[in-house]
C-alpha cells in the first residue's frame, strides 16, 4: 500500500505532522515502536520489578506522545526556549507555537498560563543579575504528567479516525531508491511505501537516527551535550518564585571554567523519577509534577552544556558513559548525594540523608557523585547552586539533594531546509528532538507542522 506520507515516531513532532497532513486530506501512516498511552506501564513503577528489566520498548520514553507523555507536561510558549526551530522558520515560530498551544487546550490542557511580569519578576531579575545569573522570562502552561496522558489519549482518538496508526511497530530502516526516500522497513521485515517519509524519533531514537544518518552519509553538526544533576529542595525554598514563574529559567557562566549552566524542567511539589534508555542500557534521572498528587518538594535539573571539537565526534557516547558510571556505582539505579557531602568530598549515607531537611521522593542509592562526574562538572554545579542562592535562598543548603546523573541526548543537528526536508535525499524530511531541531514538546510539535506543510506542498 502506498501512502502520501509515512511518519516514524508518535511523539509531538509525529502527532502534529499527522494531524496537519490528515487535515490537508493526505493518506498517512504513523508508526512507533512503543505502546499507546493507556498501555504504557513501567514494571518498576507498577511494583512488578525492583530494577529495570529492559523492556523491548521503554514505557517511560517510548510510545504514543513520546517521552513527553511521561514528562511534566509543561508547554513553553516563548520563542526563546525549546530548540532551534526559529533559525529555520524565522518570525513565523510564534504563530506556530500558538497553533500548537491551541490544539493542546482544545484537547483538555489547563487554561492557565504562568507569565511573571510584576514586582517579583523584576526583583528576581535584579538579584540574579547581581550574582551573574540571567533570569529568562517565559510563558508556561502546565498540564501535569497525569493530565498530559489524558490529553494525548484524546489526540489519539481523534487522529486514529483520520489516518493509520501502527504502535508496537519498530521501524528498522528508511528505504531509499534511486537516491530518494521511498518508504520504511519494519523490524519484522515487512515494508510500507510512501511518496514522502518523515523521520521524527525523538531523543529516545537518537542512536537509531545516528545509524540512518551514517548510512546515508548526511552532513551533521555536533550540538552541545547536557550533563548534570537533578536538584531536590523543600517547596518553601522556591515557592515565592514558582507561584509567579512556575518554572524559573536561568543561565549562568561559571567563574572557574566559564562553562554555560542552566536550569531545566522545574517541578513544584513534584517527584524525582527514573528515565530508562533501552538501546544504551542505562538509567538516568528526571522529574515530574502531577496535577492530582503533590509532594512537599520542588525538583529541577542543573545542566552543564559542552560543545566538543575535532577530533572527538561522539558527544552522545560521552554522556552515556558518564551515566553508566553512575549506574555501576548505584547497582543499576541512580545516585543521590547531599550537597554538603559533595562539598566535603565524602559519600552520602542513608542515615545522613534521613537526618536532613529534604525527604527524597525517589528511591536512589546514597553515594558520591564526584566519583562519576568530572571535577569540572562538579565545580560548575556547586558554583551555579551558590549563584542560585541569590534568588532562591536555601537552595545551596547542605541538605539539598542531588540525584545523578541527568543527561539530554540530542547532540545531532542535521542540515535541513526551512521546510525540514533533507537536501541531499529527495522525499525525506526530519523533525523533532532527535533531529536536533527542538528541545521540548512545543517546538517539536511545531517542527512537525512545518514538515507536514512542506510535504503537502511537494506533493
Amino acid at each position: 500500500m502506498t501512502y502520501d506520507a509515512i511518519i516514524v515516531g508518535a511523539g509531538p513532532a509525529g502527532i502534529f505532522a499527522a494531524r496537519e497532513l490528515a487535515r490537508l486530506g493526505k493518506k498517512v501512516l504513523i508508526a512507533d515502536k512503543g505502546k499507546l498511552v493507556s498501555e504504557r506501564r513501567c514494571p518498576i513503577q507498577s511494583g512488578a520489578a525492583s530494577s529495570c528489566v529492559y523492556c523491548p520498548s521503554c514505557a517511560i520514553v517510548s510510545g504514543w506522545g513520546g517521552a513527553g507523555a511521561a514528562s511534566d507536561g509543561k508547554l513553553t510558549l516563548t520563542t526563546g526556549f525549546g530548540g532551534n526551530l526559529e533559525e529555520y522558520v524565522g518570525d513565523s515560530l510564534l504563530q506556530l507555537i500558538e497553533e500548537v498551544d491551541e490544539a493542546f487546550v482544545y484537547f483538555g490542557a489547563d487554561a492557565r498560563v504562568y507569565e511573571a511580569k510584576g514586582s517579583v519578576a523584576r526583583e528576581t531579575r535584579r538579584l540574579g543579575a547581581q550574582a551573574g545569573l540571567r533570569v529568562l522570562p517565559a510563558r508556561i502552561r502546565h498540564i501535569g504528567t497525569d493530565a498530559s496522558r489524558q490529553v494525548l489519549e484524546r489526540m489519539y482518538d481523534a487522529l486514529a479516525l483520520r489516518c493509520e496508526v501502527r504502535m508496537n511497530s519498530p521501524v528498522e530502516d528508511v528505504i531509499v531508491e534511486d537516491g530518494a526516500a521511498a518508504g520504511v522497513r519494519f523490524g519484522d521485515g515487512t515494508e510500507a511505501r510512501a511518496r514522502a517519509v518523515l523521520v521524527a524519533p525523538g531523543r529516545e531514537g537518537a542512536s537509531w537516527l545516528e545509524k540512518i544518518i551514517g548510512r546515508l552519509k548526511l552532513p551533521i553538526a555536533s550540538m552541545p551535550v547536557d550533563i548534570g544533576v537533578r536538584v531536590e529542595v523543600p517547596d518553601s525554598v522556591c515557592e515565592v518564585l514558582t507561584r509567579e514563574f512556575y518554572e524559573v529559567k536561568c543561565l549562568y557562566n561559571t567563574p572557574t571554567f566559564d562553562d554555560r549552566c542552566r536550569t531545566f524542567c522545574m517541578n513544584p511539589s513534584g517527584f524525582v523519577v527514573y528515565e530508562y534508555n533501552n538501546s544504551r542500557r542505562l538509567a538516568t534521572v528526571n522529574g515530574h509534577s502531577l496535577k492530582t498528587k503533590k509532594s512537599e518538594n520542588t525538583n529541577f535539573a542543573v545542566l552543564v552544556s559542552k560543545t566538543f571539537t575535532q577530533p572527538f565526534n561522539d558527544p552522545i557516547g560521552y554522556a552515556t558513559h558518564i551515566a553508566k558510571l553512575a549506574n555501576m556505582l548505584a547497582g543499576g539505579g541512580i545516585l543521590v548525594q547531599r550537597l554538603a557531602d559533595l562539598r566535603d568530598g565524602r559519600r552520602s549515607t542513608t542515615s545522613r540523608i534521613d537526618r536532613g531537611m529534604v525527604k527524597p521522593t525517589a528511591s536512589a542509592q546514597p553515594g558520591d557523585l564526584s566519583l562519576v562526574l568530572p571535577h569540572r562538572y562538579v565545580t560548575d554545579i556547586v558554583e551555579f547552586l551558590d549563584a542560585l542562592g541569590s534568588i532562591m535562598p536555601g537552595v545551596n543548603h547542605g541538605d539539598t539533594l542531588l540525584y545523578g546523573v541527568e543527561i539530554k541526548l540530542y547532540s545531532l543537528r542535521l542540515e535541513l531546509t526551512s521546510g525540514m526536508s533533507v537536501p541531499s535525499v529527495p522525499r525525506l524530511w526530519m523533525a523533532g528532538d532527535g533531529a536536533g531541531v527542538s528541545r521540548g514538546i512545543v517546538q517539536a510539535a511545531a517542527s512537525g507542522i512545518v514538515a507536514a506543510r512542506s510535504i503537502a506542498d511537494a506533493a
